[in-house]
C-alpha cells in the first residue's frame, strides 16, 4: 500500500534571494511542482524585504496547501550582523508556514547536502547535479538558491521515508531514541 501524497515546501532562506522548491513525494515517488526564487533589492528596506518574504510564503501556501514545510537552518558564520538578519528571514518565512497551520522542520546545511548527495560537503554544483538525477529536471534553476530549497524539500521527504538511524539505538535506560514523540509515548509521568 503506497503512502499517501504529500506536498512539502522546502525553503533557503535570504534577505536578498530566498529560494523554494516544492515537490508532491508519495513513498519512492518524488515531482517537483515549482522551483524558484524570490529576489529582493538591496535598495529596500530590511523589514520591507521580510515583509515580502512573508508575503510570498503566505501565498505559495495559499496556492499550493503544502502539507509540510523544510527550511534550511542558517549556518554559523562570523558576521553577527548577517547571521541576524538571515534569522529574521528564516522566522518570517516560518512564520507563514506557522500561519497556515503547517507542521515545520528545520535542517543544517550539512544535513541537506549529506541526504542528497551522500557527502555532507557538496558543493552547490554537485548537489544540482544529484537533484538532475532524483528528480529528472533538465533546466537549471536561474540561481543556486532555488535548486537549494528543493534539496532541502526531498531531504526532508528523504528523512520521513528512512528515519534516522538512532531511532534504535537505546539510550542508558534500555529505551530507544526518536525524538520528542517517542520520548513522551516512553515517558507520560513526564507530561504535565
Amino acid at each position: 500500500m503506497q503512502k499517501p501524497e504529500k506536498i512539502i515546501l522546502g525553503v533557503d532562506p535570504g534577505t536578498l534571494v530566498m529560494g523554494y522548491g516544492l515537490i508532491a513525494a508519495s513513498g519512492d515517488t518524488i515531482k517537483v511542482i515549482s522551483i524558484d526564487a524570490l529576489k529582493l533589492s538591496a535598495k529596500k528596506d530590511n523589514y520591507e524585504r521580510l515583509r515580502l518574504i512573508y508575503q510570498k510564503i503566505a501565498e505559495i501556501v495559499q496556492l499550493y496547501k503544502p502539507t509540510e514545510f523544510a527550511i534550511e537552518a542558517p549556518f554559523f558564520g562570523k558576521n553577527v550582523q548577517s547571521m541576524m538578519k538571515l534569522g529574521r528571514a528564516q522566522g518570517v518565512a516560518i512564520a507563514a508556514a506557522m500561519a497556515g497551520n503547517i507542521p515545520v522542520t528545520e535542517y543544517s546545511p550539512k544535513k541537506v547536502k549529506q541526504a542528497i548527495t551522500g557527502n555532507g560537503n557538496a558543493d552547490k554544483e554537485q548537489v544540482w547535479q544529484m537533484l538532475q538525477r532524483i528528480t529528472g529536471l533538465e533546466d537549471r534553476p536561474a540561481v543556486f538558491d532555488a535548486s537549494d530549497a528543493l534539496a532541502v524539500a526531498i531531504c526532508h521527504h528523504f528523512s520521513a521515508q528512512r528515519p534516522y538511524a538512532a531511532s534504535a539505538t537505546p539510550n542508558k535506560r534500555g529505551r530507544s531514541k526518536a525524538g520528542w514523540d517517542a520520548f513522551l509515548q516512553q515517558n507520560p509521568e513526564r507530561i504535565g
